[in-house]
């Protein structure tokens, strides 16, 4: 049992004895005080600790989640929810979490809990010769033949936390854990806040709808704005969001009762309206337009990897975008893969859940896609959506991905319960709300340690993973290191699910079925198919299959 368990059973024990004695004694109001002085001292002691922002929040109250806690597994098992439960992460994936975020030893005992038999089921192989990996500090350069800044990034990365989303002093240890631990912050869309700044910790700028950071009064992209920002050192990567995985094709409202002098300034926004994200951008049109808007930006930030972020929706209006970098020369430095089951923001029920393609199908997708098209070389791929533990992050990596990100992984590093709270400004850790009697809680020192301490835990237990299947790196993982259980039972490797595309086959026609259909209807100059009519698919159709 913890030190803080035996505090608090002491001080509850004391506190009961004086309440039993005051009443026998007869002492009436005087000594009933004098009872309720252990409570005011555990009271004080929650208030002025650090390590805890739930007991910061609720002093005295709190210690009851941390004793229901420490008889979780009684309760849960028999009255509550299942160890593996994802809702929408499982009580074993947040201890695991949080053990690594506190270095307490996270090893299971007694076996797994998972069903080897239910569909979906996946794992890898061992090797009876594994490797001896020496390093797990592994890096991936960002950065194609047009980018004259390339970046060696960590292959795991915090995604998209914007400062109005998450509050100040999250924001601050998130990036303070950064710079700890030698990865980088997704800025998210709300721009670059003087907390990202402040710890001086690698940035992912990330540009959405609202080009909040560089926007004119009017809300359209502003090229003078974006060259100033983008020259801030610490900014290593750009990132032009078209879509993200909790509510694609989906705008955003910040109501102007939630805007912060602070945070309108960070977005460049005015304080007596709304601050709203359009569900599309206004600086392109087409997928031509789209390229030039990239090699814009490559040339203002002085040649620093700029890249898109998608959750992918219609294929065509990817190949589309394939076909521009094709027909222009120009391409992004990297193309970040967020899936369906990605959620950090607050979103309508239905986008949430049936909008989007689910992450292992879009990473297979584009992958396939930029081999097929010859491009796969000049473009990295990165993968966000539910990757937390390191088999997440392999199995990323075996269906294409290059690198990974995480928003609500290190959030739970920080702190974060999982309560849902997240769009009330009411969240009990003081992560996602902008009350600054909640954020106060948060002791960025002693947070900041805890998220380097998961990401350099997380890239431990890869490195485990890839030693037992005889591997030296995470790039050497293929999909034929997965296997996946299948409705019927029968265990298919995730080579036979992803299939085999030979390089530039779409180019030479060397490929059949929808992929050929679709990229034969994707065009440069339009994200919208060429024909949409009947009698243009089945006829595509037959020239897929050779007949015409």
């Amino acid at each position: 049992m913890s030190t803080r368990f035996l505090v608090f059973g002491f001080i509850a024990l004391s506190t009961a004895l004086c309440t039993v004695l005051a009443v026998m004694s007869g002492g009436g109001f005087a000594y009933a005080l004098v009872a309720l002085l252990p409570l005011f001292a555990l009271g004080i002691f929650d208030l002025a600790q650090r390590r805890h922002a739930i007991l910061r929040n609720y002093p005295i109250t709190g210690h009851l989640r941390f004793l229901l806690e420490s008889v979780r597994p009684e309760i849960r098992q028999y009255f509550i929810e299942g160890e593996k439960e994802a809702l929408p992460f499982s009580h074993s994936q947040r201890a695991m979490v949080y053990k690594r975020a506190k270095i307490v030893n996270d090893a299971q005992a007694f076996g797994t809990l998972l069903d080897f038999r239910e569909p979906g089921y996946a794992w890898m192989p061992h090797s009876i010769q594994p490797s001896v990996i020496e390093d797990h500090d592994f890096r991936v350069i960002v950065g194609g033949s047009r980018c004259k800044q390339p970046f060696a990034l960590s292959v795991y990365n915090i995604s998209g936390t914007s400062f109005g989303a998450l509050s100040a002093n999250a924001i601050g240890a998130l990036n303070q854990g950064a710079k700890l631990g030698g990865f980088a912050q997704n800025t998210g869309e709300g721009s670059i806040s003087p907390h990202h700044r402040r710890h001086g910790g690698d940035m992912i700028w990330q540009i959405a709808t609202g080009y909040f950071g560089c926007r004119t009064a009017e809300g359209r992209f502003d090229p003078e704005k974006f060259r100033d920002v983008a020259a801030d050192p610490q900014v290593k990567m750009i990132e032009l969001k078209l879509s993200q995985g909790a509510k694609p094709g989906h705008g955003g409202v910040l109501p102007k009762a939630k805007l912060t002098e602070e945070i309108a300034r960070a977005r460049g926004v005015a304080m007596d309206r709304d601050c709203i994200s359009p569900s599309r951008h206004s600086a392109f049109d087409t997928p031509i337009e789209l390229m030039e808007l990239i090699e814009n930006m490559r040339v203002l930030s002085d040649g620093k990897p700029i890249g898109l972020k998608l959750a992918v929706g219609h294929r065509c209006e990817v190949l589309a975008m394939i076909k521009a970098m094709l027909a222009t020369g120009i391409s992004p430095d990297f193309l970040v893969i967020d899936g369906s089951e990605g959620g950090t923001g607050a979103a309508p029920l239905e986008l949430s859940d049936h909008v989007g393609m689910p992450l292992m199908d879009g990473l297979e997708f584009v992958h396939s896609a930029l081999v097929g098209a010859g491009l796969r070389e000049e473009i990295r791929i990165g993968a966000s959506g539910k990757l937390i533990s390191a088999f997440d992050l392999a199995q990323a990596f075996a269906f294409g991905a290059d690198f990974a990100l995480s928003a609500r992984g290190f959030m739970f590093a920080l702190g974060c319960i999982q309560a849902r709270n997240c769009h009330t400004n009411r969240c009990p850790t003081g992560i996602a709300t902008q009350d600054a009697g909640r954020q106060r809680a948060i002791d960025v020192g002693d947070k900041a340690q805890r998220i380097a301490n998961f990401h350099l835990n997380t890239l431990k237990a890869l490195a485990e993973l890839l030693e037992t299947a005889g591997l030296s790196g995470p790039a050497e993982l293929t999909p034929g290191h997965i296997h996946i259980r299948q409705q019927d039972g029968r265990a298919v490797r995730g080579a036979a699910r992803l299939g085999a595309i030979q390089p530039r086959a779409l180019l030479r026609g060397q490929i059949e079925g929808d992929l050929a259909e679709e990229w034969a209807l994707a065009q440069a100059i339009s994200f919208q198919p060429i024909d949409k009519t009947e009698e243009h698919w089945e006829s595509l159709r037959e020239l897929a299959r050779g007949i015409v």
